[in-house]
């Protein structure tokens, strides 16, 4: 569907499509307008837990003058029927990763320190999607997945530029309590009814990472909720045979950002001893990672005659081979053919994160394809992201997207998306970063405005 603006902001004033999937894509080209209430994402990071001014919180000031594209100021639409088709795709490969064989075969290629069985679950899995032409595609999963609680203030900033994006903001909750309900429930899985009482959220030099803030919005966050949290890199963490400490204070629970995830580092061995003699509850953990992070695992769970071979019923396996784009391991006895259809291809390192070392074939050059068939890479079928449309400095501009579930136990607490301009995603793009997500429905009738006809706060 190619219309000009023009014609675009005339079917936007007019009537949206009855299909979802339609009023979505003509929302994300058409309504160009800023839903990003500043003065409220201010308030919500800058008054702590209470809500109000000056009880601590992150500055908002500070966050934006040193990351000024972490927050985009537009929504993002997506339609419910994709949304509902992202649960399902969820849901068949939680079933799918429950089976002893899909566990047997990946934990042979995962570290040692996975077939290490922790009681707890693992927070906050990351399920990332393109919306392709067909729908909605997975493109990796995550087991440290950041930005969910900058998200959900995010989503509590959002203002409303037509009524039936007002009629979307009300649908918005509250997503805070049902992360704290998370990490309890992890704790009650490994420690039963016990009190939960310190929390240590650990990264290497967590202060300059890039989602820092995120990291002592947490910390308040459990503060206000009756445990004591601190912020540690994991040097400042000891263990005694018996207890994880820091400073002398016990530590219960660990909320593991490091992106070392089978804890191999040197500085990570106190948390590694403590985690193996299972005298701190980490999560999310290395067996976490090894079920889903490694990019392997799409090859599993996209080989139809093994699935069939478990005994995965029909409708999982249609989910997971519409849902999943193909994905193959590349090897130097394949290199040749991977490089000679290079431009249907993204490349992957099978253990990497946050889009490090990934590369689309059409923008390879020979040198690095040399590196990438030496092994240790997986090679993904090319799944164009979606595009959003918004205004920056006043011009017009087209950025793509890509979608991220925040997910526990198979259960969907949130939705965000990421603008960005790039071969892959970042937060490096003038307008982009993280944009709220607002579900279309099946509901013809509705008119919205568009380009001038929004009206949008100062």
């Amino acid at each position: 569907m190619n219309l000009s603006i023009d014609r675009e902001n005339r079917v936007l004033n007019a009537v949206l499509p009855s299909d979802s999937r339609d009023a979505a894509v003509l929302l994300n080209r058409g309504c160009v307008c800023r839903s990003l209430d500043h003065g409220r994402l201010r308030q919500a990071l800058e008054g702590g837990e209470s809500g109000s001014p000056g009880s601590g919180g992150v500055s908002y000031d500070e966050l934006l003058s040193t990351r000024p594209n972490i927050f985009s100021d537009t929504m993002v639409f997506v339609a419910e029927a994709h949304l509902q088709r992202m649960a399902e795709l969820i849901d068949a490969i939680g079933r799918v990763i429950a089976l002893p064989a899909y566990v047997e075969r990946v934990l042979a290629y995962a570290p040692a320190i996975a077939r290490y069985q922790p009681r707890s679950a693992g927070v906050f899995l990351g399920y990332d999607f393109h919306l392709g032409a067909d729908g909605p595609r997975l493109i990796e999963i995550n087991t440290n997945a950041g930005g969910a609680l900058l998200n959900a203030k995010l989503l509590r900033a959002q203002w409303s530029c037509c009524s039936p994006v007002a009629s979307m903001l009300s649908g918005a909750i509250n997503v805070e309590a049902d992360f704290v309900a998370m990490f309890r429930e992890e704790w009650r899985l490994a420690r039963g009814n016990a009190p939960l009482r310190r929390i240590a959220i650990v990264d290497e030099a967590p202060q300059t990472q890039f989602l820092a803030p995120e990291f002592e919005l947490f910390r308040q966050l459990f503060e206000a909720n009756g445990v004591a949290a601190l912020v540690v890199d994991p040097d400042e963490l000891a263990f005694d045979g018996r207890q994880l400490s820091c400073a002398g204070q016990p530590v219960d629970l660990v909320y593991n950002r490091l992106t070392d995830f089978s804890l191999d580092e040197p500085r990570n061995k106190a948390l590694r001893d403590a985690y193996l003699a299972d005298a701190v509850v980490l999560t999310p953990h290395p067996r976490a990672h090894a079920l889903y992070a490694d990019k392997r695992n799409l090859m599993s769970l996209t080989d139809e005659a093994w699935l069939i071979e478990l005994g995965v019923a029909e409708a999982d396996r249609r989910l997971l081979m519409d849902g999943i784009p193909r994905t193959d391991e590349v090897l130097p006895e394949n290199a040749a053919s991977f490089w000679s259809s290079r431009k249907q291809w993204f490349f992957k390192p099978a253990a990497g994160y946050g889009s490090k070392a990934a590369y689309r074939g059409d923008k390879l050059t020979k040198r690095v394809f040399e590196e990438i068939s030496r092994g240790g890479y997986i090679a993904q079928s090319l799944v164009p992201p979606s595009e959003r449309r918004l205004l920056v400095d006043g011009v017009e501009q087209n950025l793509k997207l890509d979608l991220r579930n925040y997910v526990y136990q198979g259960a969907v607490l949130l939705v965000s998306a990421r603008l960005y301009q790039g071969q892959t995603t970042n937060f490096r793009t003038p307008g982009g970063g993280f944009a709220a997500v607002f579900p279309v429905a099946s509901d013809s009738g509705v008119k919205v405005c568009a380009g001038a006809a929004c009206s949008c706060p100062e």
